[in-house]
Order: structure tokens, then C-alpha cells, then sequence
């Protein structure tokens, strides 16, 4: 399953106070876009999905080369600061 190594690859971080293990960034992004390319998927949950990819490529402009062509063509680079 495309999901099934995310555990093994997760990372520690602190939600709202408590200590958790989350999905990394790179499996979050990989994760945003297979759903952002599956069509049968309704059309405002493909919306945000773009928009989360935005959302992680502007905070994180080092996944940028990390998107598909496809993608680049919906999303900005990120600029330099």
C-alpha cells in the first residue's frame, strides 16, 4: 500500500502541547499529492489538496524539486527571500 512505510518514517513533533509522532514532510507532501491526482476525487477536496501543497512549498521552498511537472504548472516557485 502506498500509505504502509509512512510509520517507519515518521517524526516527533509537538501538536497543540502533546508529543506525537507524525507523517514526515516529504511523506505529507507525497501523500497531498496522490491525492490531488486522483480523479475521482470530488473537485473542492482536489482544490485543497492544491492548496496544502502550496501551503508545505511555501513554507518549505526545498520541496519545490520535489513536485511533478504537472504540479509546477499550478504552483509558484518559491522566490529567494
Amino acid at each position: 500500500m502506498f500509505y504502509e512505510a509512512f510509520p517507519s518514517r515518521s517524526v516527533a513533533a509537538d501538536v497543540h502541547g502533546i508529543l506525537m509522532r507524525v507523517a514526515s514532510l516529504q511523506d505529507t507532501l507525497k501523500g497531498k499529492i496522490k491525492a490531488w491526482s486522483t480523479p475521482e476525487r470530488r473537485q473542492s477536496k482536489r482544490i485543497k489538496d492544491l492548496a496544502d501543497i502550496a501551503r508545505l512549498v511555501e513554507a518549505n521552498p526545498n520541496l519545490w524539486r520535489s513536485l511533478p511537472e504537472v504540479l509546477k504548472e499550478h504552483i509558484e516557485a518559491p522566490t529567494d527571500p
